[in-house]
C-alpha cells in the first residue's frame, strides 16, 4: 500500500510497534541504519512485533544513498517534520507514496528536510510539545494515507 521509511531509528519497541502496523495496513517497511540498537532481531523487535515481523515486507539499508539507489527521490517521497506549516492532512498521497520518518531523539536531518521543503508535512500539535511517539505520528499519517486512498485499501 505504501512505504513507511525510518531514518535511524533508536527504538527497538518502536520498530516493532511500525512493523505491526506496516504489517495490518499492508505497506512496506523501510530501514536505513545505522540503528540505536544491536541488529534486527532484537527481543524487544520482534515482541513488539508479534508474530507479524515474520510476514512483514521489511528491508534494511546500510545508509540513505542505499536507499535512494534503490528507492529513487520523487516528489512522492514525504518528509514528517515539525520543521514546517504543512499540515500532513494536506498532503495527496497516493498508493505507493514513501513516508519518511527521523530518530526518536532528533527527526530527520537538515538538509533532508531542506532539499525536500514541498513534501515535508507536520502534524499538528498544542502546549509546546516537541513531537509526539514515533509510532504514533506514522500511525497518523498512515491512516490519513489510507483514508484519502481507501478502495485502492481495499482491493490490497
Amino acid at each position: 500500500m505504501f512505504n513507511i521509511v525510518l531514518l535511524e531509528p533508536r527504538m527497538p519497541g518502536n520498530v516493532g510497534t511500525i512493523g505491526r502496523l506496516a504489517y495490518v495496513t499492508n505497506s512496506k517497511l523501510h530501514l536505513i541504519k545505522p540503528y540505536g540498537f544491536g541488529e534486527i532481531t532484537q527481543k524487544e523487535v520482534r515482541r513488539a512485533g508479534l508474530d507479524y515481523w515474520e510476514h512483514l515486507e521489511v528491508f534494511e539499508y546500510e545508509n540513505i544513498e542505499e536507499f535512494w539507489v534503490k528507492n529513487p527521490r520523487s516528489n512522492r517521497h514525504f518528509f514528517a517534520t515539525t520543521k514546517t506549516e504543512k499540515k500532513y492532512f494536506d498532503a495527496k498521497y497516493e498508493v505507493g507514496d514513501y513516508l519518511y520518518f527521523g530518530r526518536e531523539d532528533a527527526g530527520l536531518p537538515r538538509e533532508l528536510l531542506e532539499n525536500n521543503k514541498e513534501t515535508c508535512i507536520t502534524i499538528p500539535m498544542k502546549n509546546d510539545a516537541r513531537s509526539i511517539n514515533i509510532a504514533n505520528s506514522v500511525s497518523i499519517v498512515v491512516y490519513d494515507a489510507i483514508r484519502q486512498n481507501y478502495e485502492a485499501f481495499e482491493e490490497s
